[in-house]
């Protein structure tokens, strides 16, 4: 750790919100949308293509009656389609929903719940996110908190018609905070009859296997020839081994079609022989899906077979050509002679075996992932799943490390190492941006393999992993998972034997759960790490646990030990090398010092701390000095003043999109504008910062203004007499 670590993380949360801002205020508990100029609203369609469906007439009835009908009472639609895996419930949904673009101009969210994932179901609150991104609000804007979430969520759509899929749901409970706002529709796939939503105004659509003609009819345009009408006999035969459920069909007619010579008897003969195989092991009700894929499998060429069972070892949802290359070990094909990763996926795409999601997007099936993982734990040894596992997870932990030196160049504590063979990493683009987009792109996949790692011992692997989504989770927030992806490093740590590790772990994940919430927590890790550096002779290293233990004390709020933490940081980091560490405790000192009314004191600190930061290049950090200053001379009653001075910091942080830091800015600059008697300018500032308050997860701030605006609205007095948003974790 030694020359890594820093004295404290940087709060750049950043962005703005796309379309309507959200105002808090006007409505208290609650959010609603005030309309004004910015760019338009996001008009999201994240479903994936429709499929082509065999004849649903009568479900598709149903969920059009319920629609009118919802419709007509001025409500939300919510209908519930379960049935066994592959039955075709998603291929109805968005064969249904598909249709309902026209009438539906807000746009279509889609989320795959995850009920039969390798990684478990989806959580909603990451679900959350996804749906406020794709609405057109920036990541680092999306709020902590699912509550917070959830209320942005409802708000953002009260006033659009959207539709929204959600696929594969596990629970009611996972459902629920995913239901949007207003007139809109709602359609949940699962395997499960979600009765826990009929309180919600759930109906109920349950899906049976086709019946034997509709069935036929879809053979007959998956093969689209005329061996279905030359052999009805045998076709008939052939769906009913397939038990009527469409994967089946759709998989045995792949077959087929590659094979236009081969009679319809051929495939319905091998395939009564694997049903029987498979009835003899009494797998439950999807059989007829398991033999058509043993067969699809079967009939692969040996590098497409290869690669198809070496996915099924994927332990997230979606994948690329550059997952894929990774799982094949570099060039593609069995010992790099077969074809490339991309006309493998492709061959595994033409037999119905993946789902193309996207542009170099693919995902399985859930029942196709379980049989490819079945098939791999049948024809790969445990060395070769093992070795196959490790080149993926090298993959992640390669390109993780790229995103985080584009975002952070002095993050990383040391060089990566790897597995033995060549690492594949992903081309995700250049600039801090790019990589923040990829690694929040791949984030569930990301905390699958440190989880999945855990477990294996490849304990390198875990930790190297959740030391590169540092500078991520500092921009993104995801404390839940940043968090966790701590822990699990931490543990790995201590089975290496490794105190730079630990002493990283304990710091970066200290400072996830201070971002959280948890003070006392954080304050127990950050004194781990300072007696770890003590035992290791690391004087640089504990003086930088002064800084992390000052925040914590301060954000406990006990100012005394949090004002001698800050001290001690000021005179140590500077002459053990580290002058930057030492501006940002002679800052986090002044904001002690501003909250003890101590003005004289927090100017001198601030100044200083400021002509520290700007030396070391640090113009985001000698901003924050600015904002202080400004307080003080509000606090002062120098109100023009602090008007100049706060609004030349907020340019400042405005350039590297600073939510938290901005926010505070503008609530100070409301106070100002409140005290010079400018009420609209006052109200205007006060509602951006409640937004980016709410957005970062700060309630205890967002509450202060909120009070402040309910007295500006009802008329009452200047009001003003705070700083701005006393304590914050100035050098966090």
């Amino acid at each position: 750790m030694r020359g890594q670590e820093r004295g404290g993380h940087n709060e750049l949360s950043g962005g703005v919100v796309h379309g309507p801002s959200v105002q808090a205020s006007a409505v208290y508990g609650g959010v609603h949308i005030r309309s004004g100029d910015g760019p338009p609203r996001a008009r999201p369609w994240q479903l994936p293509p429709a499929v082509a469906l065999t004849d649903r007439t009568a479900e598709v009835e149903r969920l059009e009656d319920l629609r009118a009908r919802s419709a007509g009472r001025g409500d939300s639609a919510l209908a519930t389609v379960s049935g066994l895996g592959g039955v075709g419930k998603t291929a109805l949904a968005l064969a249904w929903l598909h249709r309902l673009r026209p009438d539906f101009p807000g746009g279509g969210l889609y989320a795959d719940l995850g009920a039969q994932s390798p990684a478990g179901p989806a959580d909603p609150g990451e679900v959350l996110g996804g749906f406020l991104r794709g609405l057109g609000v920036e990541p680092q804007q999306v709020p902590y908190g699912i509550a917070e979430r959830a209320a942005l969520y409802r708000s953002l759509t009260a006033e659009r018609r959207i539709v929204v899929l959600l696929d594969d749901a596990a629970t009611a409970a996972q459902v629920r905070p995913l239901l949007p706002g207003g007139p809109n529709v709602t359609l949940v796939t699962s395997r499960r009859r979600m009765s826990g939503l009929v309180l919600e105004g759930g109906h109920q659509v349950q899906l049976e296997p086709l019946a034997p003609e509709d069935a036929v009819e879809l053979l007959a345009v998956t093969l689209a020839d005329d061996r279905v009408a030359d052999q009805p006999d045998e076709a008939r035969e052939l769906v009913g081994l397939c038990a009527g459920l469409p994967l089946a069909v759709r998989v045995a007619g792949a077959r087929l079609a590659a094979r236009p010579r081969r009679p319809i008897t051929t495939m319905v003969r091998a395939l009564a022989a694997e049903r029987g195989r498979l009835d003899a092991l009494a797998i439950e009700g999807d059989h007829g899906v398991r033999a058509a894929l043993d067969l699809s499998y079967e009939g692969l060429p040996a590098d497409a077979a290869r690669l198809y069972r070496l996915l099924g070892l994927h332990p997230g949802t979606e994948f690329g050509t550059a997952a894929a290359r990774a799982f094949l070990g570099g060039a593609g094909g069995i010992d790099g002679t077969g074809g490339t990763p991309e006309e493998l996926l492709d061959i595994l795409h033409d037999a119905n075996l993946l789902v193309e999601v996207g542009e170099d997007r693919y995902r399985f099936h859930d029942l196709v992932r379980l049989h490819a993982a079945a098939r791999a734990e049948e024809d790969e040894s445990a060395g070769e799943r093992a070795a196959a596992f490790r080149r993926f997870a090298d993959h992640c932990v390669a390109t993780a490390t790229r995103a985080e030196t584009a975002i952070d160049p002095r993050h990383p504590l040391r060089e990566r190492s790897f597995g033995t063979g060549p690492v594949v990493t992903e081309d995700f683009g250049e600039g801090a941006q790019a990589a923040l987009d990829w690694l929040e792109r791949e984030l569930p996949t990301l905390m699958a393999v440190v989880r999945r790692a855990a477990a294996a011992g490849a304990f390198e692997v875990v930790w190297q992993l959740a030391d590169a989504l540092g500078p991520f989770f500092i921009r993104r927030k995801h404390y839940d998972h940043w968090c966790a992806a701590y822990r699990h490093g931490l543990a790995a740590a201590e089975e290496l034997s490794d105190t730079a590790v630990q002493c990283r772990m304990l710091t970066s994940g200290g400072l996830g759960e201070l971002g959280r919430g948890d003070h006392a927590r954080a304050l127990e890790m950050f004194e781990r790490a300072a007696r770890l550096f003590t035992a290791d002779g690391d004087r640089l290293g504990h003086a930088r646990t002064l800084n992390f233990r000052g925040l914590a004390e301060q954000r406990l709020g006990r100012l005394d030990a949090a004002a001698d933490l800050f001290a001690r940081a000021a005179v140590e980091l500077p002459s053990c090398g580290d002058r930057r560490g030492g501006g940002l405790a002679r800052l986090n000192a002044a904001d002690v010092e501003l909250g003890r009314g101590r003005l004289e004191r927090a100017v001198e600190a601030a100044t200083e701390a400021r002509a520290t930061l700007l030396a070391v290049d640090d113009s985001y950090n000698a901003a924050r000095a600015v904002i202080l200053l400004g307080r003080v001379c509000l606090r002062g009653g120098r109100l023009d003043e602090a008007e100049d001075v706060l609004s030349g910091a907020l340019e400042v942080l405005r350039e590297v999109a600073a939510s938290y830091e901005m926010a505070r800015a503008l609530e100070a600059l409301g106070e100002t504008a409140q005290r010079q008697g400018r009420r609209e300018a006052a109200l205007a500032r006060y509602r951006e910062a409640l937004d980016l308050y709410v957005t970062v997860g700060r309630s205890g701030a967002a509450g202060g203004v909120r009070e402040r605006l309910r007295g500006l609205e009802e008329g009452e007095g200047d009001g003003g007499t705070g700083a701005g948003g006393a304590g914050g974790a100035v050098g966090e």
